[in-house]
């Protein structure tokens, strides 16, 4: 279960949280942070939050990742939703917590089956809702 680059493990409710996210639209969003060295889950969005409520939830100096299920419409007016992965590693925050989740990333995400879009973002404007809206096209 452990990572052999980094010794990280992940938590089971890491990705039955995600599998709820993804299937049946049970949150909005899921914050995860590192942990004595497992991935857990910190923070989940309910279906009614919003862009805004997701990221007053990451921490301006410290390291997470996290699932956002964005929601919009095409130019043809049809709702559709990609389920987007951030890492989240503002300027700010410690080196060594910059490392380790950067050498935990690719493991974490793989666990996570379903991600459409990942971003990784250092300050908020690097995940903006315009960010979103153009990636998600």
């Amino acid at each position: 279960m452990a990572n052999a680059a980094s010794g990280m493990a992940v938590h089971d409710d890491c990705k039955l949280r995600f599998m709820e996210l993804k299937t049946k639209r049970t949150y909005r969003f899921i914050v995860y942070k590192i942990e004595d060295k497992q991935v857990i889950v910190e923070k989940l969005g309910e279906p009614g939050q919003g862009y805004e409520d997701f990221t007053a939830n990451l921490p301006a100096d410290e390291c997470r990742y996290a699932v956002y299920d964005f929601e919009y419409l095409t130019e043809g007016n049809v709702p559709k939703s990609r389920i987007f992965f951030i890492a989240w590693s503002p300027d700010t925050s410690r080196v060594r917590s910059k490392m380790i989740y950067a050498s935990s990333k690719d493991r974490f995400k793989r666990e996570l089956d379903g991600i459409q879009i990942e971003l990784q973002a250092t300050d908020p404007t690097e995940m903006g809702l315009d960010v979103f809206k153009s990636r998600a096209n």
